[in-house]
């Protein structure tokens, strides 16, 4: 791995054709050009375990693993055989095949709290899915969204409850209402304020904090109390909290829950679980209340993906995927800490959240969140052959990368030092990054400026 990496000609020029050809150069807003620094790659040409190579041939530790979809590593040996062998018999045919019927079994003796399972492709499928479901159970409109949670579809229902709700009718803005993590008090209030009109409450069942209280038991209870729906979303904590999802760790059975993300390691699959009584609402038995038309993709069932999610979900059965997740994660955080404290700057880089699922927090010289040093300490990481817009690791994180990546942060530290003491601007080359939802762009990224010459 290079020492320093500084050369993204080829990524400088695709980039240019991207911004052409897709709005924001990319097909997921995490992964855009407002996420990175000016001097970063722009794009992957491969990735094996917990490495990737950019199209310019610069080799990284790599800690965002695919937004978190990739839980075992890049190209996972068994996982991409499985997927493969599927594939010579065919993916997509006119009637079902016998996979999916495989594949829910494995699914459901995972995540033993589930009943009925129907896999779709993405994390916004199976969460709309679930909403839709919770709706024509109750015969009711409203959502309750937890307001501390950044994401959970790229459908109206949540898109337009965030700053970036541009043609998204008033309407069906008004029909998601947020309460706080933690806060029982207000999921209460939202039941208080309008009642009978909540269909469900969604949330993750953690961003990294443990519930308290008894919180998440509180708010289930809370909703059936009041005719509702408790719908987990697993995107991201299952398959990293425990390998029957977050809902076993927590001792928590939900109505409905949406897994995706790691479900696959990296293929297109996602699923919608819950209990019978309303999963059975999508289906053909019941003849007492209307179909719902719950998930029909064409693309769905694709047996390749479904191959590769029992895979993974037997790998996760079998090996100790788990620990490796919670012990690489911890190892991390000591060493950054460690690191922190040795340039005095304990608090102001933090790496947050639970060890199996980390990121990390950059503060400027007010104590204040900072895009400008977030992207500086992704620049400096970047130079030294480390990619983390997070600090996720996969079941292939060796304790080398581990060490390689201390050693990074570390030197990365000492320019946050500088930058600390005579001003950020003066290290960061080119613009910050930006966050995801915002309403307007607050400038345009000029593609010139990612040229080659921006390296210097």
């Amino acid at each position: 791995m290079a020492a320093s990496i500084g050369n993204f000609e080829r990524s400088n020029q695709l980039r240019e054709l991207a911004h052409r050809l897709i709005p924001g150069g990319a097909h997921t807003y995490a992964k855009g050009d407002d996420q990175y620094p000016v001097l970063s790659p722009g794009f992957i040409a491969k990735g094996l375990g917990s490495h990737v190579w950019d199209v310019d041939g610069n080799e990284y530790i790599e800690y965002g693993m695919g937004n978190r979809a990739v839980g075992l590593g890049h190209a996972y040996p068994s996982v991409v055989d499985a997927a493969m062998r599927r594939l010579q018999l065919g993916c997509n045919f006119t009637r079902p095949a016998d996979i999916e019927v495989e594949c829910a079994q494995t699914f459901l003796e995972t995540v033993t709290s589930a009943e009925m399972v129907k896999f779709c492709k993405d994390g916004s499928d199976a969460t709309s899915g679930a909403v839709r479901l919770a709706r024509a159970a109750t015969g009711r409109d409203m959502i309750a969204r937890c307001g501390d949670h950044p994401f959970f579809s790229t459908d109206d229902w949540f898109i337009g409850d965030t700053e970036m709700n541009a043609g998204i009718p008033e309407a069906v803005q008004r029909l998601t209402i947020d309460f706080q993590y933690n806060s029982i008090e207000s999921v209460r209030a939202l039941f208080d304020r309008f009642p009978g009109r909540i269909a469900c409450l969604i949330l993750e069942a953690s961003r990294g904090d443990d519930p308290e209280n008894n919180f998440l038991h509180e708010a289930r209870d809370l909703c059936h109390r009041n005719g509702a729906l408790f719908i987990l979303d697993e995107m991201i904590t299952g398959f990293r909290w425990h390998r029957g999802g977050a809902q076993q760790f927590y001792r928590i059975e939900p109505d409905l829950s949406c897994f995706g993300k790691a479900l696959g390691n990296g293929f297109s699959v996602s699923a919608l679980a819950g209990k019978r009584e309303y999963m059975k609402l999508g289906g053909l038995e019941q003849t007492d209340s209307p179909r719902v038309f719950l998930l029909s993709t064409t693309h769905g069932a694709e047996t390749h993906c479904l191959a590769a999610a029992i895979a993974t979900m037997r790998i996760y059965q079998n090996e100790p995927v788990i620990e490796h997740l919670y012990n690489q994660g911890q190892a991390l955080r000591d060493g950054i800490a460690q690191a922190a404290a040795r340039h005095g700057l304990g608090a102001f880089v933090q790496a947050t959240g639970r060890a199996c699922c980390l990121t990390y927090t950059t503060l400027d010289q007010d104590g204040g969140r900072s895009q400008a040093f977030r992207t500086l300490f992704l620049q400096e990481t970047i130079k030294r052959g480390v990619l983390m817009p997070s600090l996720v690791v996969s079941y292939t994180h060796s304790n080398e990368d581990v060490a390689r990546t201390i050693d990074a942060i570390d030197g990365a530290l000492g320019v946050y030092r500088q930058a600390l003491e005579n001003g950020v601007d003066n290290y960061l080359v080119g613009r910050p990054s930006e966050v995801v939802f915002r309403r307007f762009n607050t400038r345009a990224v000029p593609v010139r400026e990612l040229e080659p010459a921006a390296n210097g």
